[in-house]
């Protein structure tokens, strides 16, 4: 079985597990923002996998991670402009409350994702400090 072929099982079964975690959530803004931080965690993991040697090096999948990773991480701001709320809802108030710190620290994400070069499993490791880091930055203040 090819990589690629193994990461189209792996996603099936990340997004079917993301699917039966999210069957309590009644708002579907919140159920779209839940959705993006999963396309965000899991195009993350793609490129942490392969860092870390946990999965074979492809560039081709490497770069469609480091694409998809961009593209939500620009969606942040858009998907939590509304306050909405649902008791699944993992974000914090203080998102709204401290609105430019929320988007700086999307957009921090934005900056660490364009900056990793996929080129080998060695230099996307060298950029994925900055990817976990603004994750746990956002995470530690905005998550519960």
């Amino acid at each position: 079985m090819n990589i690629l072929t193994k990461g189209l099982i792996a996603s099936l079964v990340l997004v079917g597990g993301v699917a039966l975690a999210k069957e309590g959530v009644q708002d579907p803004t919140v159920k779209a923002r839940m959705d993006l931080m999963s396309t965000i965690g899991m195009n993350t993991r793609v490129l942490g996998d392969m860092a870390g040697g946990k999965t074979e090096f492809d560039a081709a999948a490497a770069e469609a991670a480091k694409a998809a990773l961009i593209a939500a991480s620009n969606d942040v701001a858009a998907k939590f402009e509304v306050q909405a709320t649902d008791p699944v809802a993992e974000a914090k108030p203080e998102i709204w409350t401290n609105w430019d710190d929320f988007v700086a620290k999307a957009a921090a994400l934005t900056a660490a994702a364009s900056a990793v070069d996929t080129s080998s499993a060695a230099t996307i490791q060298a950029g994925m400090g900055a990817i976990g880091g603004s994750c746990r930055d956002c995470h530690s203040a905005y998550r519960m």
